[in-house]
């Protein structure tokens, strides 16, 4: 894998479900959410520099836990559970729902929400909500769309603006990913430094 000047040092910390079990830290927070076989796990594997840091699954829905990962000893990246066509039991899947909402809920060191989305996919119901959810509780989301390689170079920039459109936000709100070419990667990291560096 590539060098990625941004990152020093990425650890895990530990999974959990409910609140008593989170990692008891200091540092400020960043969750990534997002549709299953949306490409989270690659995403944090090539933000962070990684190969396997992120279990990367032909099977959609392997993430069943909110997994924690200190990155440069500055700030925590929480892998959410993914939504949608998970092949996993049903009784599972209905938990995940109330496993984030009560994470976004009693986790106040969140600075900052990654939704990812599919850039060949129109956002959904599930992606509205969680959008009002961030909003309700005063997360900054930063909207992600992912697998921009699948698209040839003149369909991306028409492709992104659609999934902007429908998620009510202008397009250069939207960062362009693709976990393949790096494409994003500046862009995401600089983002993510604005809600993690300390106040000067």
């Amino acid at each position: 894998m590539a060098d990625n000047h941004f990152v020093k040092d990425v650890e895990f910390i530990k999974s959990a479900v409910r609140p008593k079990d989170y990692p008891e830290t200091e540092w400020p927070e960043v969750a990534v959410a997002g549709r299953s076989n949306v490409g989270k796990s690659s995403l944090i594997n090539r933000l962070v520099n990684r190969k396997q840091i992120a279990r990367v699954s032909n099977t959609p829905g392997r993430t069943q836990l909110l997994n924690f990962f200190l990155v440069n000893k500055t700030f925590v990246l929480c892998d959410l559970p993914g939504y949608g066509f998970a092949k996993v039991p049903t009784k599972i899947k209905r938990a995940w729902g109330p496993m984030v909402e009560t994470y976004l809920s009693e986790r106040p060191q969140v600075r900052a929400l990654l939704l990812l989305m599919d850039v060949r996919r129109t956002p959904g119901d599930w992606e509205m909500q969680l959008i009002q959810w961030a909003s309700l509780h005063g997360y900054t989301l930063v909207p992600i769309v992912t697998k921009v390689d699948k698209l040839s170079v003149s369909k991306r920039k028409p492709a992104v603006a659609k999934v902007a459109r429908a998620i009510g936000v202008s397009s250069d709100q939207v960062i362009g990913w693709s976990s393949v070419s790096g494409q994003g990667l500046e862009d995401l990291w600089k983002t993510i430094n604005r809600f993690v560096s300390p106040v000067s």
